[in-house]
This record gives structure tokens, sequence and C-alpha cells, in this order.
């Protein structure tokens, strides 16, 4: 895979142009959950780079391969570099891709972090051995209970809620209840849901796997099957505009999505947004399916000391605040405030599993769908 390197610098090279003019040098140096997305590879875009004795006197760098492609992200390592001189270095792309260049790379990788969306690819990463562990009180502090790597050898950016979506005016969220009651026949050509190629639903179908077992896992993806009111098609943001349309009655979705639909430059996604209604499922039971967002300390990372410090502002009550804001994800840091309409939605339960039982279970999550029908 081709890439190029991204560097976040503008505040960092005004500090430094202003600082040479003058002849000396220096600067300024929650979740809504009780506890606890992966598009094509775009071709990196380079940016002018520093002379190298800049680079030095503004604190070195960091060096990111990542699969996260937010707007808030590159914002905040800009403001990371503003505030420490450390110039933060971008390569994005799919996970997998970015996992195999990491292999090919070995010791001689320049790549400091690996940041990706799901659980199961970070304990993909982690069980290749790409990764080591990361020792800091700052981040053990910052990130809640179950949102790090057992080992500490990834830790939580962020988290997302996989949840039933309904028609407001046709659907009572008193008719709804868990993720296996979606099988039911009462559901038959209402639900709908995006392929089962997608990560998303790798990863919860992963998590029952785990939890009810192999075959009663099975009959339900069997059941979501049956139950389905159109082939799947689309993503995530497509199941809710079908909804609305009538196409379905509910759907399996991420909150985000919605989130985002209702900040959106397009009026009709605004609309289906404010359409539909959010359910959290097995709040009786075993609590509503999350996935994490999260990042990986390379073995043979060259700068570790600075991508603890990246790390450690991004878990900062401040930059999870501008995360949840602006992607409507949910902090790993409980001190984060959340936006008014995460608030709206309550409290919820979330399931008590170790993310790589997503990455464990997903050839069996991929043989089931397969073998059921489930597209």
């Amino acid at each position: 895979m081709q890439a190029s390197w991204k560097s976040w610098t503008i505040g960092a090279a005004l500090i430094m142009a202003l600082a040479l003019v003058a002849g000396c040098g220096g600067g300024n140096g929650a979740t809504g959950a009780k506890n606890n997305s992966q598009g094509a590879a775009d071709p990196a875009k380079t940016t002018q780079e520093q002379p190298a004795e800049q680079t030095e006197q503004t604190g070195g760098e960091v060096n990111i391969y990542t699969a996260r492609h937010y707007d808030v992200d590159a914002e905040l390592y800009s403001e990371f570099t503003a505030e420490t001189g450390i110039k933060v270095n971008v390569i994005e792309g799919k996970a997998p891709e970015l996992i195999e260049k990491l292999k090919r790379e070995g010791a001689s990788t320049p790549a400091d972090l690996f940041i990706t969306v799901d659980g199961g690819i970070l304990n993909t990463a982690k069980t290749e051995g790409l990764l080591q562990p990361i020792e800091s009180a700052v981040l053990d502090a910052q990130i809640g209970e179950g949102l790090t790597d057992t080992d500490k050898e990834w830790v939580g950016l962020s988290t997302r809620a996989r949840v039933i979506v309904y028609a407001k005016d046709r659907v009572e969220p008193s008719e709804l209840s868990t993720y296996e009651a979606l099988a039911d026949e009462k559901w038959k050509g209402r639900l709908l849901v995006r392929s089962s190629t997608n990560l998303y639903n790798q990863s919860l179908l992963a998590s029952l796997i785990s939890i009810d077992g192999e075959e009663a896992a099975e009959r339900w993806a069997a059941g979501i099957a049956a139950n389905l009111a159109r082939d799947p098609e689309g993503g995530d943001r497509d199941q809710a505009k079908a909804v609305v349309a009538g196409a379905g009655d509910i759907a399996i979705m991420n909150t985000y999505y919605v989130g985002q639909m209702s900040v959106s430059d397009d009026p009709e996604e605004v609309k289906v947004a404010e359409q539909v209604g959010v359910f959290f499922p097995n709040q009786e039971t075993t609590g509503t399916h999350i996935n994490i967002s999260g990042a990986g300390l390379i073995k043979h990372s060259k700068n570790q000391a600075n991508a603890i410090k990246l790390l450690e502002f991004l878990t900062s009550k401040t930059a999870q605040e501008k995360i949840s804001q602006a992607n409507f994800e949910y902090p790993v840091n409980a001190e984060a405030k959340l936006p008014e309409l995460l608030a709206s939605w309550g409290e919820f339960k979330t399931q008590q599993l170790d993310f790589a039982v997503y990455g464990e279970n997903n050839p069996k999550a991929v043989e089931i769908a397969n073998k059921v029908g489930w597209k």
C-alpha cells in the first residue's frame, strides 16, 4: 500500500517562525454507559515538512498508523503540536493493511502508535506481536475500567454502542427488549441491517457467541437473515433512512451515526435523526454491545515518550469532550461531559466482555453468517 505522511504542525510552525524572527527559542510546551469503520484507504496528502533542526527544537515527533478518519482527530493532533511542540505524522489506511505494513517493516518501522476502531483488530495487532505494554499513571487514572487491554498493550480512545433504532411513528419502545428477540417471528419483514461482511456486525455476532454459545448464536443469525425487510445494502446511515422511508420498522446500527445525522449539513439526514428512536438492548440481561476505538504502542516505537504523551492528551477530559461533541462517540474518560443528545439517551448497562473476544470469535462469526445466508 502506497502512502505518505500527514503532518499536523501548523500551530508549532507559527510559534517557531515568530521565535526565529525574534532570535530566541521557546514555547508552551464518560461515558453514558455504566462502567466500563472502516472505509477504503485514502491516499494520504503530504504537507510541507519542517527542517530537521526545527523538529528537534520543537520537541521531536510521533508517528501514527491509523484506521480512524475523522476531522476531530486531525484537529486534536494540531492542538497537541501547538501545546507540546511534538510533530504528529499520520498515515491512514484500512486496519488490516496497516497491520500487514507493520509486520513487513518489523524493527525498521517508523510507526509509534496503531489506532483502529475495533477491539478485535486491536487484539490481532497484539497477538501478532506488534505492540508493547504502555506504562502511564495518567492513562490509568483517565481511562475507565475495562477500556484498556488486560496487558496494557492498547488503550481505549472512545466507544460506540450498537443499538436498535426504530420508527417513532410505528414502533413503541415497549415492543423492544434484546438482540436475541430480534430473531422472533414478530419482526419478519421489518428488520434492517447492513451486510454481515461489516466488522460492526461481525463483532456483535462474536459477542453473542461468547455470551450465548455457538448454537444459540447461529440460531440468532439465521433469525436475523429470515427477518430482513430487504437484502443488506449501504451503511448504518442508510438503515436509518430506510426505516424512515418505510422499508422496515427497526434497524441495528451504531449510536454515533444517529448523532452525526442530527447535525448533518443535509436537511434530509437531520429529519431522519428526528424521526427515529434509540433503544439500548439487553438492559435486563447481558447489556448493550459496545465496541472500542483504541491505540496500541508499537513494539519497535522510536518515540515512546512522545507517543504516551499524545495518548495522555487524547484521553484528557478536554480532548475527550471534543471527540464526543464532534463525533458523538462515548468518551473513555468518565470526567468528560456528554453532548446533549447522548446525555438525553441516558445511562445504559454494557456487555461485560474482554474486547479480545471479538477477534478470537471473528472467524466463527463469519462462518456462521455465511452458513445461515446472512448476506
